[in-house]
């Protein structure tokens, strides 16, 4: 049997995208991912998934090609992540902090990071739900979806001590300005589960 092949440096990156997004701030991995992009572009496309680099945005991640784009032999690969399926709240919620991205983007010139408040959200957030709906337990299930976003990236919590949150780039690339409408309507159409952007 033979042995470790040598370490090569572009594997680092690789795990990292393998595991959700890269940021522009980690100046290492960024650095890495940069410096050996070709390679890993190939080598991703071999198992099906597209790595996009958006530096203006200054972060990266992977894309996994739609069963359309799947030609040539590749539809016989089986696929690498599955959809992550989104209930109601949790892609309401969604939509709530990519509308609040957007006009973080045409409004605010001072701050490099998009943060809210939980409790900021709440008033909006209870207009979806009906008005016999107890606060306490709305409240409770909003926190919630901050943390269920979280696991996919799409937020990062501050602070400990408060609710506040940063929306994530990510966010924004999952969901372009122009799906906004589309979600909204699908959301006050009714309560059906939703997959993740």
């Amino acid at each position: 049997m033979s042995g470790t092949p040598d370490f090569r440096e572009r594997g680092i990156a690789a795990v990292r995208l393998l595991q959700g997004v890269i940021y522009e701030e980690d100046e290492e991995t960024w650095g890495i991912l940069t410096s050996h992009e070709s390679d890993l572009s190939d080598s991703f496309c071999e198992i099906v998934l597209t790595l996009v680099i958006d530096r203006a945005e200054g972060m990266a991640y992977l894309r996994q090609l739609g069963d359309d784009e799947r030609t040539a032999g590749y539809e016989r690969l089986p696929r690498l992540f599955k959809k992550t399926a989104l209930g109601y709240e949790a892609t309401l919620l969604c939509v709530l902090l990519r509308d609040e991205y957007r006009r973080f983007e045409e409004e605010d010139l001072d701050n490099e990071r998009c943060v809210v408040e939980a409790e900021s959200l709440l008033e909006l957030w209870k207009t979806f739900f009906p008005e016999s709906s107890d606060e306490v337990q709305l409240r409770r299930r909003l926190l919630t979806m901050f943390k269920q976003l979280e696991k996919l990236k799409f937020v990062r919590k501050l602070t400990a001590e408060a609710d506040s949150w940063e929306i994530r780039k990510l966010l924004k690339a999952r969901i372009p300005i122009g799906d906004l409408e589309r979600l909204r309507q699908r959301l006050t159409a009714d309560d059906a589960p939703s997959t993740a952007p």
